[in-house]
């Protein structure tokens, strides 16, 4: 019988719990904060809850989708089988609604699935990624884990544009630009025209644009992929659409880009509810419309609200907004004795005294502000 003495190197240490030792590019990352309520939720279940703390819609996707997926379950082999590779049918619906041929588009396990394979697709060890700050840190931890080294671009003014220093960022090794557009959670946007001066600031690098909250803005520099073979923009069905639970996102860029990322990309990675439901959802403009429509309309309406009150509340392009409050984390425990589930965000970089709150439709605002109003009756010194 063989002994473990025969290995000399399974005897180094042997006193140390037996595994691989971390990559070293993860050893020194954070993992995503990712607070979710609805361990929380599911602990009150006779509370009618609002969950407003990850920008999800706040209503059921379109009835066409729930169709589309009960017909699509009632096949002889549904489940069983691994779903249509690249999305191929989806590709095609997903072309008509950019604007754009498929061949441009790539279909991800969410968007966040597409920010990660920019990262493992173009990243080395130690290549430079600028980012302007506050933002969307999860592309932190895809980047992070690659080895690459993280320029935060902060401005004196989170609320202010920063074209200017993050232009200064911009060397001629940089590999990434990560801007966020709308930026969460500032919401600040920029311009068709800054967009471009950053692609031509940084020829040798990849500007990617994350669109996550596209729908709600109305505005979107997709196009300019056709010009430029160093943009990619990223997409979600998460927010706007609904299906947030089945993971659907999408990359745009060149075509010689979209092969590029193919080439570490699982093409059966993407679920077939998700792509079912994504194609059903495209097919139901209307229902879109009205709920943009509506948060639209419900945005103006919390903003109101909390400045008759003599609260700071910023709105924005996406679906949710940004309100001072002098003691987040007590408001954020009352609410949630109340049903309503926000964000609290003053523990980032220039976001002291803020939370945000996703927005819903005109009837669901009215019952969540009537809640926020019992709590802040509680805070007299809400004001900060």
């Amino acid at each position: 019988m063989t002994s473990v003495s025969e290995f000399p190197w399974a005897m180094k240490g042997r006193d140390v719990k037996p595994g691989p030792a971390l990559s070293r590019y993860v050893t020194g990352i954070r993992p995503y904060d990712a607070v979710s309520s609805l361990d929380k939720i599911a602990a009150k279940p006779e509370q009618t809850p609002f969950k407003l703390d990850w920008n999800e819609s706040t209503i059921p996707p379109s009835p066409t989708v729930i169709a589309a997926i009960n017909r699509f379950l009632s096949n002889s082999h549904h489940l069983n089988w691994y779903p249509d590779l690249y999305s191929r049918r989806l590709l095609v619906a997903l072309g008509e609604y950019v604007g754009i041929s498929p061949d441009h588009l790539l279909v991800t396990n969410g968007s966040d699935d597409a920010l990660e394979l920019v990262c493992k697709t173009y990243l080395d060890p130690d290549d430079q990624v600028v980012v302007p700050s506050p933002t969307y840190t999860h592309f932190l931890v895809f980047a992070g884990a690659r080895g690459a080294q993280i320029l935060n671009v902060y401005a004196e003014n989170p609320f202010v544009h920063n074209l200017d220093g993050i232009l200064r960022a911009i060397h001629y090794t940089t590999k990434l630009v990560y801007l966020v557009n709308p930026n969460n959670p500032t919401g600040l946007m920029y311009s068709e025209e800054d967009v471009r001066t950053l692609l031509t600031a940084a020829p040798n690098a990849l500007v990617i644009v994350d669109e996550a909250y596209y729908e709600f803005a109305g505005k979107s520099v997709a196009h300019l992929v056709q010009e430029y073979t160093n943009l990619v923009v990223t997409r979600t069905f998460s927010k706007s659409f609904g299906i947030a639970g089945l993971r659907i996102g999408y990359a745009i860029g060149a075509p010689e880009l979209i092969e590029d990322l193919k080439r570490v990309f699982n093409p059966k990675s993407v679920n077939v509810l998700g792509q079912v439901a994504a194609e059903a959802a495209l097919g139901d403009k209307d229902y879109l419309k009205a709920y943009v429509d509506e948060v639209t309309d419900a945005k103006v309406q919390m903003v109101n609200y909390f400045r008759r009150r003599g609260l700071q509340c910023r709105t924005t392009p996406a679906n949710y907004v940004l309100l001072r409050i002098h003691d987040p984390r007590r408001f954020c425990a009352l609410l949630e004795h109340e049903g309503v589930y926000i964000r609290d965000r003053s523990s980032m970089r220039q976001m002291q005294h803020y939370v945000r709150i996703s927005v819903g439709t005109i009837a669901q605002t009215e019952e969540i502000l009537n809640r926020i109003g019992r709590v802040l009756d509680k805070m007299p010194y809400a004001v900060s």
